[in-house]
């Protein structure tokens, strides 16, 4: 299982990796496969300590960073308008009083008063951190750096290719991956609306060719959205991605800090409880359905607010929801989630795509042999 990025990256298999844990994404790439850290939740200072753990645990493997820069949300451009304490002023009370009443409905006790409640939402703080957070991975041995909800920036872009970084960005649409390519973005993930997170509504059976026809052969492509066994790496592959890009099946491996109560729900739901929503962070993103994206759904509800005010919100009530070991707020994750059945190690992981996909090309190359 060999394809032209396995050269330009020197990995073994072109099974990229997703995760917020370092540990998983070091394991992936001593597993032969590209693991990807997303930085969303740490400080440049923070990231910093979990890139050098990285170097020293990854046994000079290949890694990437994944920086969140969305186009568009509330605050861009930065400035007083952008500081945290003025986008709190923006959320209206019926919002944060419908919130209350959710958590109140549900038995989620407040946090006590000397507890730590840091706030960390995509679009918050975007133009104060990502300079920080590019210049942390700039000074690491990283191999990409990726984006989402919108074409990086274009300093972004001549940053890292400066540095010989490549750049990587989740589309999904064929639309959107010609507005990266433009933008000088050298690798495309080709987003499909089963993954987990924010994601378009294009599944990926449709996407991928759609996106490498759009491309064209100079523009790899990376398969994503419902990938989880090696029969849907070959698939990817199948339809003319260069390889894969998987995130929700590293939420419950052994390596991941997914807290316990929140493995037990993955691990329980079934392909169809999840639902895209717009609960989590003003943007669609799927995840579990649970109390949380249900009470958003009802007809008194209130509309969700913009990124990244819904996001305050959300990660506001996820501190206490975490604290009561309260499975009602749920986690993003895709419809994958269903195939999710048993925590195991990533290396077993990466050996049963890999096994399962080799199996699959070769059950394939026989079918058309005797054609």
């Amino acid at each position: 299982m060999h394809t032209p990025l396995c050269d330009r990256f020197g990995i073994e298999f072109p099974i990229f990796a997703f995760s917020h844990c370092r540990d998983v994404v070091a394991a992936v790439s001593q597993a032969g496969g590209f693991g990807v850290l997303g930085a969303l939740a740490f400080t440049p200072e923070e990231l910093e300590i979990e890139l050098k753990w990285i170097d020293e645990h990854v046994g000079a493997k290949p890694y990437g960073v994944d920086l969140v820069m969305p186009a568009k949300y509330v605050g861009k451009g930065g400035g007083d308008a952008a500081t945290f304490a003025n986008l709190e002023k923006l959320i209206p009370d019926a919002h944060r009083k419908y919130v209350e009443q959710i958590l109140e409905d549900l038995g989620v006790p407040p946090l006590p008063e000397d507890a730590e409640a840091r706030v960390r939402a995509p679009g918050l703080d975007v133009d104060a951190n990502a300079p920080g957070q590019m210049e942390v991975a700039l000074a690491h041995p990283t191999k990409l750096v990726v984006n989402a909800l919108g074409p990086p920036p274009p300093e972004v872009v001549r940053q890292a290719h400066d540095h010989g970084i490549q750049v990587a960005a989740l589309v999904g649409s064929r639309e959107h991956a010609l507005k990266q390519v433009a933008q000088g973005v050298d690798l495309i993930v080709a987003q499909g609306g089963e993954a987990g997170g924010h994601t378009g509504d294009v599944a990926t059976m449709v996407l991928v060719p759609e996106v490498v026809d759009a491309v064209g052969p100079n523009v790899p492509v990376l398969a994503a959205g419902g990938i989880g066994c090696g029969r849907q790496v070959a698939a990817g592959l199948a339809l003319g991605a260069q390889g894969v890009w998987t995130g929700s099946i590293w939420l419950t491996v052994g390596e991941a800090e997914t807290q316990p109560f929140i493995v037990d729900a993955l691990l329980k739901a079934g392909t169809r409880d999840t639902v895209r929503s717009r609960a989590m962070t003003g943007k669609p993103a799927r995840q579990l359905r649970t109390a949380w994206t249900e009470a958003w759904e009802r007809e008194d509800a209130p509309k969700p607010l913009p990124m990244p005010l819904q996001g305050i919100l959300y990660v506001e009530a996820a501190h206490r929801f975490v604290r009561a070991r309260s499975v009602a707020l749920g986690s993003p994750v895709g419809q994958i989630v269903g195939r999710m059945n048993s925590v195991r190690s990533t290396r077993d992981v990466m050996f049963d795509l890999v096994s399962e996909a080799v199996d699959a090309q070769e059950r394939l190359a026989a079918m058309f042999a005797r054609a």
